[in-house]
C-alpha cells in the first residue's frame, strides 16, 4: 500500500512548509499567539480530535476561513485515534498532515497548539489505552502508507510539532492551551516557557511543557492560580474527555471535547470583555 515516491516527497515538503509557517506566524510572540482587535474579530476554538476526520472537516466548514477574513481557528490534539488501516495501524497521522496543509493555506489565521498526545510522539513518551500502545499503533500506520520512507516522514512530523505554539492569548483576556499544570500551590511552574526559546529539558517528563499539557487539576484554586500566572480571566482547554462535549469545572475554565458524537466548539471574541456565563451560552454542538 506504500504511496509513490513523489507523494512521499510532497508530504515531507508540506510539513517543512508548515513548520516554517509556525515559526513565522505574524501574531506569534515567543511560544504564544497573541491576538487583539488589530489582528482578529473572533476565534473559533476546537479541542481534541483524535483522528476524527469527519469532525475535522465539519470544523473547517464551520470556521469558513475563506469567507471570514477576520476569524482565526485554533485546533489541538489530532494524533492517536479514529480509523485504522487493515493492518491495524492508526490513520490519525493523515489528520496531522491535514493540519499542516491548513497551516500552509492560512499561516496567520490557523493555529495548532501542542497537546499531550503530540508531545508523546515528539518525545517517545508511551501512552497506553485499551491495552494498546498508541505510539506503536501510530507508527504502524505511518509505516503502512510510507514504507521504507517512514522514518523520514516521521521526522518531518516531529519537526513540525516542535514548532507548534503552546497557547493562544486573546485581548479579551481568554487564554487557550491544552491543559494546565497541577498543584500550582505546591510546585512552582516556569511561565518563561511561553516567551523564551525552548530546550529539550522543557519537553521531558515533569518538565514545564509536560506539566502544561498533561495536568488534570481542575480545582477552583488551581485554575485561579494559573489564570493569574498567564494574566487571563478565562481559560479554555481540551485534554479532558467530556460526555456532553464540554465541561465547566470552575469559574475560570471551560473544557471542550471535539472527538465524539457530542463534539462542541466555541467562537470567542478576540478583544473586549466577556464573562464565562456568556461564553457558556455561545458553546455550539458540531
Amino acid at each position: 500500500m506504500t504511496v509513490p515516491p513523489l507523494m512521499i516527497e510532497k508530504a515531507i515538503e508540506l510539513l517543512r512548509e508548515a513548520a516554517n509557517a509556525n515559526r513565522k506566524t505574524a501574531a506569534r510572540q515567543g511560544n504564544v499567539i497573541r491576538l487583539d482587535e488589530t489582528t482578529a474579530d473572533e476565534v473559533l476554538v476546537a479541542a481534541d480530535l483524535h483522528g476524527n476526520r469527519l469532525n475535522y472537516a465539519s470544523l473547517i466548514a464551520r470556521a469558513d476561513l475563506a469567507n471570514n477574513p477576520r476569524r482565526h481557528l485554533v485546533m489541538q490534539e489530532v494524533c492517536h485515534g479514529g480509523p485504522t488501516y487493515p493492518s491495524g495501524g492508526c490513520m490519525s497521522h493523515l489528520v496531522l498532515e491535514d493540519v499542516a496543509a491548513l497551516k500552509v493555506e492560512y499561516p496567520d489565521r490557523f493555529h495548532f497548539i501542542l497537546s499531550n498526545h503530540e508531545l508523546a510522539e515528539l518525545t517517545d513518551f508511551p501512552i497506553m489505552k485499551a491495552s494498546r500502545m498508541l505510539n506503536l499503533v501510530f507508527r504502524t500506520g505511518v509505516q503502512e502508507l510510507y514504507g521504507e520512507s517512514t522514518e523520514r516522514v516521521r521526522q518531518a512530523y516531529l519537526n513540525f510539532l516542535k514548532t507548534c505554539p503552546l497557547a493562544v492569548s486573546l485581548a479579551s483576556r481568554i487564554f487557550i492551551c491544552h491543559s494546565l499544570p497541577e498543584k500550582l500551590e505546591l510546585e512552582e511552574f516556569d511561565p518563561d516557557i511561553f516567551d523564551r526559546p525552548l530546550e529539550t529539558s522543557d519537553y521531558a517528563p515533569r518538565g514545564p511543557i509536560f506539566r502544561l499539557v498533561w495536568g488534570r487539576d481542575f480545582s477552583q484554586e488551581n485554575a485561579e492560580a494559573f489564570a493569574k500566572l498567564v494574566d487571563a480571566d478565562i481559560l479554555i482547554h481540551g485534554h479532558e474527555p467530556c460526555s456532553e462535549g464540554f465541561h465547566v469545572p470552575n469559574s475560570k475554565q471551560i473544557i471542550l471535547d471535539c472527538c465524539g458524537d457530542q463534539a462542541c466548539y466555541l467562537i470567542v471574541p478576540a478583544s473586549g470583555s466577556v464573562a464565562q456565563a456568556e461564553l457558556i451560552q455561545r458553546i455550539e454542538r458540531l
